[in-house]
């Protein structure tokens, strides 16, 4: 994709030409800057202490592109968005690929807090790059990334940190939720330590949560033990819960008592009943246009919708509604609310208690 006049732009390309092919430079696959090309380049900068704003793009959930339609797709993928990628910083900066689904992008110049904010923000928003579906032969898989960023010397002043403060905050957010961009900055982030976070594995927070619930009697008094760890793991604002008469409560709000109408056109009835809706605002306003009333009442975007049910019988619905968000709930995410779904159906099925 990349070509000599492109990068002759560079003054590290310009030397470097002269010796090397151009086809040596590059990822074989997209075109952009291969990852040892793009590290030497950054070097080279470090060195010469030449200012620049740093970032690295890693797409979420390529695992399940790659699984569910094979590596081929999951190939066109990586051409599409590293064709894109470039062809939006345009003059203004160099992409190259760090291996399997994560990009580096260089931008040859030191941007302020807001100057980041604004590019990130197009970059997001423009329908263009992310947060859009790839139209392929097969499939159209809809595309989002985590982006970690900071600039060079501002926040770091050599390679090693440099590399470590851009995992920090690209390691933030992918806590966070994923499908977002995350700007170093030292008071926020300096103290994040990747490793203690992420020792926490699902049957940790299994193990914490089924605690929690058993500490006090009453559904009510469980939902409420649980949520302070719920919304520390799984950063929810707060926790609903739809009851056999379709009546919505919340967690934290604890006047609202909404009836949002039958969800059993999207979950499916007792005997073909799914565990888990994610995302699908568009369809339950076409079939739940109650709930949609609630969804727009309260600004929300992103929603996770689970079963409470044993067996063939559905008691009701756990619901994670977050506001202004486009957040993809993880594999450990969506286990851990549904394993709380189970605790609350035995408790239903055992102690006779009505949700």
């Amino acid at each position: 994709m990349y070509t000599e006049e492109d990068l002759k732009k560079y003054p590290f390309f310009e030397k470097k030409l002269k010796d090397t092919e151009i086809r040596w430079m590059l990822d074989p696959l997209t075109g952009v800057l291969a990852r040892g090309t793009y590290l030497e380049m950054i070097n080279a900068m470090i060195n010469e202490n030449i200012p620049f704003t740093f970032g690295i793009m890693d797409l979420d959930n390529f695992k399940f592109i790659n699984d569910n339609y094979g590596h081929h797709i999951g190939d066109e993928v990586l051409q599409d968005i590293s064709s894109k990628l470039a062809e939006f910083l345009g003059d203004d900066g160099l992409v190259g690929r760090f291996g399997g689904d994560e990009f580096l992008f260089m931008i040859p110049k030191t941007l302020s807090y807001t100057d980041k904010k604004e590019l990130l923000g197009r970059l997001y928003e423009n329908d263009q790059v992310l947060r859009r579906n790839i139209h392929l032969p097969s499939c159209d898989p809809f595309i989002t990334a985590t982006i970690g960023c900071s600039s060079f010397p501002e926040d770091a002043q050599d390679f090693d940190t440099l590399f470590d403060v851009i995992d920090k905050v690209l390691y933030r957010g992918k806590v966070k939720g994923r499908n977002c961009y995350i700007i170093y900055v030292e008071e926020k982030h300096k103290n994040i330590e990747i490793k203690k976070i992420a020792k926490q594995g699902i049957y940790t927070s299994l193990h914490r949560l089924i605690r929690q619930f058993e500490m006090v009697p009453g559904l009510r008094n469980k939902l409420e033990s649980v949520f302070p760890m719920l919304m520390d793991e799984l950063r929810l604002s707060d926790l609903y819960f739809i009851d056999n008469r379709n009546v919505i409560r919340s967690v934290r709000k604890s006047d609202l008592a909404m009836n949002v109408g039958s969800l059993r056109r999207i979950m499916g009835d007792d005997h073909y009943a799914v565990d888990f809706v994610e995302n699908c605002k568009e369809e339950i306003r076409e079939k739940c246009p109650k709930f949609v009333d609630f969804l727009d009442a309260y600004d929300i975007e992103t929603l996770l919708i689970i079963r409470i049910g044993m067996d063939l019988e559905t008691f009701g619905y756990i619901v994670c509604a977050e506001p202004a968000s486009h957040r993809i709930w993880q594999e450990e995410e969506m286990a851990l609310i549904y394993f709380l779904a189970k605790l609350i159906a035995a408790r239903v099925v055992i102690d006779g208690e009505p949700l």
